[in-house]
């Protein structure tokens, strides 16, 4: 019944601090207004009479507990009870076009490029509620994974069960980013993303990646490509252990077809990043997450439930209660 609780004028509170004055002038004044009879016997006195005026000053205590409820119920108590309801207008839809290659098994950041991706993946779709999400993977070929939908448990669990060797090898980044304008042709979105990742160049695929650039270009698709892999020397899978079948690694130079990752950003308004290492790689995500936003209306409804009444009515009963037993019980001592 309290719970959210308030006053809307609480500056008559402070009226509650004529109270303790008013007490201390009644104990001051009292006797002052009090007729004494000095007499040599009192034995024909009735004593209830006596006990009743005794209790005399019960009436002035209903007056200031009357006025006190009166000081209360100006301040305007009330219950203010908001009701949030979020809109989202029309959102973004998103395809993340992830390279599964071999190199993605790369170990600069930890435990491995394309682990390192999961995690981080998973963390953008948890902040993307109002935006539906596909998944497209590629290496030598490409194919979606998971169609955009609003579903995110079904775009993180496609995130987690993202592995090497669903797809022959090589690095067909055209068409990565041609699947991804394929999930994207036909959708009403307001805004359309593509986030393209990769850690190698071009080398395979019947699509050249200029192309499916223009395709975006001319679909209003804007692409962020991401170039994942330390400068310098990684450890990548070369082969496997014919004994064990465990990957084998080795040191070999990091390549990536930055220029033409620069070219697909630069063509369709998005931008090029590149990731380094692990904290890098979720900075690329967290920027991307904000250049992206979804706008969100939040409206709010606020209703107020009046309780100035129930101080009202407890302020008039006590006021009558003093009038009807200063007449009745106590009228022979006022």
């Amino acid at each position: 019944m309290w719970s959210n609780f308030e006053f809307q004028h609480p500056a008559f509170l402070w009226l509650l601090l004529v109270i303790p004055f008013l007490v201390l002038w009644y104990f001051f004044t009292h006797r002052k207004n009090t007729a004494v009879l000095t007499i040599s016997n009192t034995e024909g006195f009735n004593s209830g009479a006596d006990f009743l005026s005794k209790l005399k000053p019960f009436l002035y205590l209903l007056r200031l507990l009357a006025l006190s409820f009166l000081f209360i119920a100006l301040a305007r108590p009330q219950n203010v009870a908001v009701t949030t309801k979020i809109k989202a207008n029309k959102g973004i839809d998103i395809v993340m076009a992830i390279d599964v290659s071999a190199s993605m098994l790369a170990k600069d950041l930890k435990p491995s490029r394309l682990e390192a991706l999961k995690k981080v993946a998973t963390k953008f779709v948890n902040r993307r509620p109002n935006d539906r999400i596909g998944i497209v993977v590629y290496a030598g070929e490409s194919f979606t994974q998971t169609p955009i939908t609003s579903d995110k448990g079904i775009v993180k669990r496609t995130i987690s069960e993202i592995k090497w060797g669903q797809i022959d090898g090589g690095t067909a980044i055209g068409m990565g980013l041609g699947s991804g304008v394929n999930r994207l042709k036909d959708s009403k979105a307001k805004s359309k993303v593509i986030i393209l990742l990769t850690d190698g160049v071009n080398n395979t695929g019947n699509i050249d990646p200029k192309t499916a650039t223009e395709l975006s270009k001319e679909l209003n698709i804007k692409v962020y490509t991401i170039g994942i892999g330390t400068n310098g020397m990684a450890e990548f899978p070369y082969a496997k252990n014919p004994r064990t079948g465990e990957l084998l690694f080795r040191m070999q130079q990091v390549e990536i077809d930055e220029d033409l990752l620069k070219f697909i950003a630069s063509e369709t308004g998005g931008r090029y990043f590149r990731a380094t290492n692990n904290s890098k790689l979720q900075e690329i995500y967290d920027e991307i997450d904000q250049l992206e936003k979804t706008k969100i209306e939040e409206l709010k409804y606020t209703s107020f439930d009046e309780k100035y009444r129930i101080f009202v009515f407890i302020a008039g009963g006590l006021l009558l209660l003093e009038f009807l037993m200063s007449n009745t019980l106590f009228r022979s001592f006022i």
